[in-house]
């Protein structure tokens, strides 16, 4: 039921779904660009349209009664972000005690402009060895979904390069044009 209301409202709203599902069970999802918490909705009407599960780091702070029932029940998996290595090694290990887990990060960090990406979902991807896929929320023509699997290499700085690119030619907009960016180099 949930699935169809999804599929209706994502419809409703003039969005068109790309790609499907991602086709492994445990996977980092990318979200470029993520330029509003609108992007979340989004995403998150997607992927259960499709019939999936998607899950996303959040706060710890927001895990208190009731709200923390819905964010988990959203697939919000709750983090200590105080220390950024604490933080993927957090990650590493719901990947390990999972059978399944597909993650959506936004390697932008944020919902504003910034230089940098951040390479966590690389150190991520690599010391759990999982994949990684470049989604999109594209504002400018309302499509949602995947565009396709990245092959890393031990090089972040390459590999982010690469994956900047492809997003630039896939020609994306955000809902807030003024929070993209692309970023040059890794935080």
């Amino acid at each position: 039921m949930i699935r169809l209301l999804c599929k209706w409202i994502l419809k409703w709203l003039g969005w068109e779904s790309v790609g499907g599902l991602i086709p492994e069970p445990k996977a980092i999802i990318l979200g470029v660009p993520h330029t509003s918490n609108w992007d979340f909705i989004i995403s998150y009407l997607y992927y259960t349209a499709m019939g999936g599960k998607a899950y996303t780091m959040v706060k710890k702070e927001f895990f208190f009664w009731p709200l923390g029932y819905f964010v988990r029940g959203m697939g919000g998996i709750p983090v200590d972000r105080s220390k950024a290595a604490s933080l993927v090694k957090q990650i590493v290990a719901e990947f390990e005690k999972r059978d399944s887990l597909l993650l959506a990060i936004a390697p932008e960090g944020t919902r504003k402009p910034v230089g940098k990406w951040k390479a966590g979902f690389h150190t991520i991807a690599r010391t759990a060895n999982i994949p990684v896929y470049v989604a999109f929320f594209d504002w400018g023509r309302k499509r949602v979904g995947y565009y396709q699997k990245i092959e890393l290499t031990d090089d972040a700085n390459a590999d982010l390069k690469r994956i900047r690119q492809y997003y630039k030619d896939l020609g994306v907009m955000g809902r807030n044009p003024e929070g993209m960016n692309f970023g040059e180099d890794l935080q």
